[in-house]
C-alpha cells in the first residue's frame, strides 16, 4: 500500500486497507480505489458534522474523522449521501454504485471484523441499478482482417502481440510482464500474472507458438533483458506503447472508428471462445477472473444471436395448409 494513502487515513481506514490487501488480496488499483471513494465519503462527514465549506471539497482532511459518526451514520443517510453524490459531485450511477460497494464493505468490516460498531447500518443497503450496455468487441472476420493489415517496423512484434491479445484474452498488464522462461514451447503454454501477481497457465494454438517462435528466434533483439515484448529501446514494452501499437494497427486495418482498445481485444478473445462453445467455468479459468459473474459479462448475446436462435426452431420451417386458409 502506497505510504501517503497511510498519512491521511484515520486508523481504521488504514486498517480496512490492510486487510483488503493483506487477506483478501486486493490488487494495488483496487486498493486505491477504495481509498478515494471512502475519503469522498468521509469529507462528506465532515461538511455535515463539521459546517467544512463544499467549495473546500479536495481540501478537507480525513485523518481525525472520529469513529462515532460512522456509528451513527444510518441506512436513510446512506440515501442521503448517495443523493450528495448525484447532485453536488455530479457522479454517474455507475460512479455511485461503485461508492456505495466501497462503503458496504468498509462497514462490513468495522462490524464483523474490526468490531468497532455495534450494528452495519448499511447490510440492507441497495447499490443503484445499473443497465448494463454490450461491450464492444470485434467479430471473428474483423479480428482476421486486423491480423492480415500489421505493418509496421517492427511487424513480427506486433502482430505477435496482436494474436496473444485475440487468443488468449489477456489483460494489457499480463502482457507485458512475460518473460521468456514463462514461455514453454514443449508445453505450448505460457505463465501470465494477473490481478494481485496470482499465477495462471494458459494453453496456446499453434498460431500463437509460431508467432511467438518467429518473434523470439528471429526478430527480437538479443539482449540480457528478459522481457518477450521489448521497445526500440531494447527495453521491457511499457503499458502505453502497447496501446499506441494497437491504435496503430487498428487504424492499418480501417477498423480504427469502432472505439477497440487492449481491454475490448480481450472482451474480443473472450466472445470469441463463448461463441465456439467454451464453458462459461472454462471461460473463467481462461481469463484469471475471481468471479463467475464477471466472467458472465463476456457472454453477452447479440441480436445476430437472438435472431438465429429464431431462425433455428422448427417452427421456422412450418407452412400453413392451403386448406386452412
Amino acid at each position: 500500500m502506497k505510504s501517503e494513502y497511510l498519512e491521511d487515513c484515520p486508523y481504521y481506514l488504514n486498517d480496512f486497507l490492510t486487510y483488503m490487501k493483506v487477506v483478501k488480496d486486493r490488487g494495488e488499483r483496487t486498493i486505491e480505489a477504495y481509498y478515494i471513494d471512502i475519503r469522498t465519503f468521509l469529507r462528506y462527514l465532515n461538511i455535515k458534522h463539521r459546517a467544512a465549506k463544499e467549495s473546500d471539497f479536495y481540501s478537507i482532511p480525513i485523518n481525525d474523522t472520529p469513529i462515532e459518526w460512522l456509528e451513527r451514520f444510518s441506512l436513510n443517510d446512506a440515501y442521503v449521501y448517495l443523493g450528495f453524490l448525484a447532485q453536488s459531485r455530479g457522479n454517474s450511477v455507475k460512479t455511485r454504485a461503485r461508492k456505495c460497494s466501497a462503503l458496504k464493505q468498509l462497514y462490513s468490516y468495522l462490524n464483523k471484523k474490526a468490531m468497532l460498531i455495534k450494528e452495519d447500518p448499511l447490510k440492507d443497503l441497495e447499490l443503484p441499478r445499473i443497465n448494463q450496455s454490450l461491450p464492444k468487441y470485434l467479430t471473428t472476420e474483423q479480428s482476421v482482417q486486423l491480423l492480415n493489415s500489421v505493418d509496421s517496423k517492427h511487424k513480427e512484434r506486433d502482430f505477435c502481440i496482436l494474436v496473444l491479445f485475440l487468443s488468449c484474452g489477456m489483460r494489457l498488464s499480463e502482457l507485458v510482464g512475460i518473460d521468456l522462461n514463462d514461455y514453454s514451447r514443449e508445453n505450448k503454454t505460457l505463465r501470465l500474472f494477473g490481478k494481485g501477481r496470482k499465477e495462471r497457465i494458459v494453453y496456446l494454438n499453434d498460431v500463437c507458438i509460431q508467432a511467438l517462435d518467429d518473434y523470439i528466434n528471429n526478430h527480437r533483439p538479443q539482449v540480457e533483458n528478459q522481457a518477450v515484448f521489448l521497445s526500440a529501446n531494447k527495453t521491457r514494452i511499457n503499458k502505453r506503447r502497447v496501446q499506441q501499437i494497437v491504435e496503430e494497427q487498428l487504424k492499418n486495418a480501417g477498423l480504427s472508428n469502432l472505439g477497440i482498445t487492449t481491454h475490448k481485444l480481450r472482451h474480443s478473445a473472450a466472445t470469441m471462445m463463448y461463441k465456439n462453445g467454451v464453458d462459461t467455468l472454462v471461460l473463467k479459468e481462461v481469463l484469471g477472473h475471481k468471479s463467475i459473474s464477471t466472467t458472465e459479462i463476456y457472454t453477452h448475446i447479440t441480436n445476430s444471436d437472438l435472431k438465429g436462435a429464431s431462425d433455428a426452431s422448427p417452427i421456422a420451417a412450418y407452412k400453413k395448409d392451403k386448406k386452412d386458409k
